[in-house]
């Protein structure tokens, strides 16, 4: 399998906090360490469907609801581009598409499952390494967004939209689920913990001359219940640490399987922001 890489729907979407319940949780952690990681090390992690995780993590989610903001966006736009949009999952769920839809992304068995989602609805997914330029004209575009971006040309954001035009945005925040990694890992240094930093986007946004009218942030709860749940998604989001492997953390994972039967469930946070900026009108 190819490695995967950060993509734009690669920060992690364990299930929702409604998915859980303590029958489940207890199920899990009655089985012994070694029953856990051998199943989550076996499993395969191919593909971003976390719901694996089912009952055995949960994730609280932003409260402004990007895709139902971003459907009411494209709703209203006659021509729209989705950068980096992974396996089209987040725009094949939007009700309505404008005439004119495109959509980016660089991993290609993500450009084959965002084909197959989203041809049957009018788009068009090009193959882009997440590079500028974008293969786009100037002005091609009255709305641009995107899901998790890995990074954000800001230049070449506002060259493709159109006077007037928004760009619509979910990012990931800072030092996101960085209690498990630094479990792992030890501390992360501050540049680290502050590398996706909103400023940075208000000021990325300004320097390509657009104006930013909304920025949101939020800190979102994670738990994980078993140490399976753990071994899953350090599996699965490789870059949260990255020479991990059972084998090679077995202690450690021993010592938080017995810090999970004892306390109850590991406690992480997730960080996203929500960004809107506009180019100005001619």
């Amino acid at each position: 399998m190819a490695e995967h890489p950060y993509d734009a729907a690669s920060d992690p979407e364990i299930p929702d906090t409604s998915h859980a319940t303590h029958a489940t949780h207890a199920t899990h952690t009655s089985r012994t360490f070694d029953d856990l990681i051998a199943e989550a090390g076996s499993v395969s992690v191919a593909g971003w469907d976390f719901s694996w995780l089912d009952g055995r993590a949960t994730e609280e989610r932003p409260p402004w609801g990007y895709q139902r903001l971003m459907g009411e966006r494209l709703a209203r736009a006659s021509a729209a581009l989705d950068i980096q949009t992974g396996g089209g999952e987040v725009l094949a769920g939007v009700p309505r598409l404008p005439k004119l839809m495109a959509a980016t992304e660089s991993w290609p068995p993500n450009v084959a499952k965002a084909t197959a989602l989203l041809h049957p609805r009018g788009a068009v997914v090009v193959a882009d390494q997440d590079e500028p330029p974008l293969p786009f004209a100037d002005g091609a575009f009255d709305l641009v967004t995107s899901r998790h971006p890995v990074t954000v040309w800001w230049q070449e954001i506002a060259r493709v939209l159109r006077p007037g035009g928004t760009y619509l945005s979910q990012h990931v925040g800072p030092a996101s689920v960085f209690e498990l990694v630094e479990y792992f890992v030890g501390p992360r240094s501050e540049e680290e913990r502050q590398g996706r930093h909103p400023d940075r986007a208000r000021r990325g946004a300004a320097e390509a001359g657009l104006d930013v009218v909304d920025l949101r942030t939020a800190r979102l709860r994670i738990e994980f219940f078993d140490i399976g749940a753990v071994v899953y998604f350090l599996r699965k989001v490789i870059w949260m640490v990255p020479d991990f492997t059972v084998e090679r953390y077995r202690d450690r994972l021993r010592e938080l399987d017995g810090q999970l039967r004892s306390d109850g469930p590991f406690v992480a946070h997730s960080t996203r922001y929500l960004i809107e900026a506009r180019k100005p009108a001619a």
